[in-house]
């Protein structure tokens, strides 16, 4: 099994160095289209609406970079991917970025030679439980059957937490959030983990979400974030840079409401022109327009926007800022500056 794994990580390694090889910016200019890999759906943050299209949280991160590159934010073709495929997909090239709640992990950084070009979602690993289980904390799951996301960073974090407190489980494999649900409602399986967002996106769509339980236990720290091939430094750089365009964009006050103007009377702080690209030339230093930045933020407004939503306090996913927010507001985020 060991070997089976060593040379799984090295195809996966030998399929990224070939994908990258051919400058996966240049492909997607020629291409016209921006291919980008997401959930199979978790609500609130990647999922077909009514009309059959893709919106989200992470959806939204697809769609800025493809204005960014290509000026047309619906210029995308949507990968829906399952924990085991997911990698793959990004590796052999058949998608040219990740945006899919995917954890920035040592090995997924280093053994599979991915690039993790920032962090959209600080979350953590909990537990979904329905209320007439009569469990108030994860520790009380002592023998319970829990459903798990096989190749997920969950599944190793279950089996050490569980370990760590020396209690018993019996897993159940799943290979999606949906079948997760199903699995959950039709009692095959007493708890659910995942990603706490992850949990509060699937209560969400449940008619009676007032008989579940999210359990107070936060197992792990699950930094999310979209990935590209290590080797293609410059598609590295669209990427980030537009990832952290919108994050810098709600710190410096840039919205989707008064970005237009700021851009045709430029202001006092030259952080926010270098940004919109209405001096210098950090547009041109990555391959793209001037006004880059602000095709991506036109899309659905900056990092804040994006967030209240899709997933905030005023969505059925209701999620409060947290770690999430500025760290001028006590929160992570922090973009590196526009100089």
């Amino acid at each position: 099994m060991k070997n089976a794994i060593f040379f799984g990580a090295l195809t996966i390694a030998g399929l990224a160095a070939g994908a990258a090889a051919a400058g996966t910016l240049d492909d997607v200019k020629a291409r016209g289209k921006l291919n980008c890999g997401v959930s199979t759906g978790v609500a609130g943050f990647a999922q077909p609406d009514a009309n059959g299209e893709w919106q989200g949280f992470d959806v939204a991160v697809c769609r800025a970079v493809a204005a960014a590159v290509l000026g047309d934010a619906t210029a995308i073709e949507f990968v829906p991917t399952t924990g085991k495929t997911r990698f793959t997909a990004l590796a052999s090239g058949e998608i040219d970025m990740l945006a899919r709640n995917t954890t920035w992990t040592f090995s997924r950084d280093v053994d599979l030679k991915f690039e993790f070009v920032g962090v959209n979602y600080y979350d953590g690993q909990g537990f979904l439980a329905p209320k007439e289980l009569g469990v108030t904390s994860a520790k009380d799951l002592d023998g319970a059957t829990i459903c798990i996301q096989t190749g997920t960073t969950t599944e190793l974090n279950l089996a050490d937490y569980f370990r760590v407190n020396n209690i018993a489980y019996e897993p159940v494999p799943i290979e999606t959030n949906a079948e997760a649900l199903q699995q959950l409602g039709a009692g095959a399986c007493d708890s659910y983990t995942t990603d706490a967002s992850g949990l509060a996106a699937s209560r969400a769509t449940f008619e009676n979400s007032a008989d579940w339980v999210i359990l107070p236990e936060i197992i792990s720290k699950e930094p999310l974030g979209p990935l590209v091939r290590h080797g293609d430094s410059e598609w590295g750089d669209v990427v980030r840079w537009t990832l952290n365009a919108l994050i810098a964009a709600e710190e410096l006050g840039v919205t989707s409401a008064n970005m237009a103007d700021l851009a045709s009377a430029p202001g006092d702080n030259p952080e926010i022109n270098r940004m919109l690209g209405t001096e210098g030339t950090l547009g041109e230093m990555l391959g793209l327009d001037a006004d880059w930045a602000q095709k991506a933020i036109g899309v659905a407004g900056n990092y804040g926007e994006i967030f209240e939503k899709n997933i905030g306090e005023n969505t059925p996913i209701g999620l409060a800022r947290g770690l999430n927010a500025q760290w001028t507001e006590g929160g992570l985020l922090y973009a590196p500056p526009f100089r």
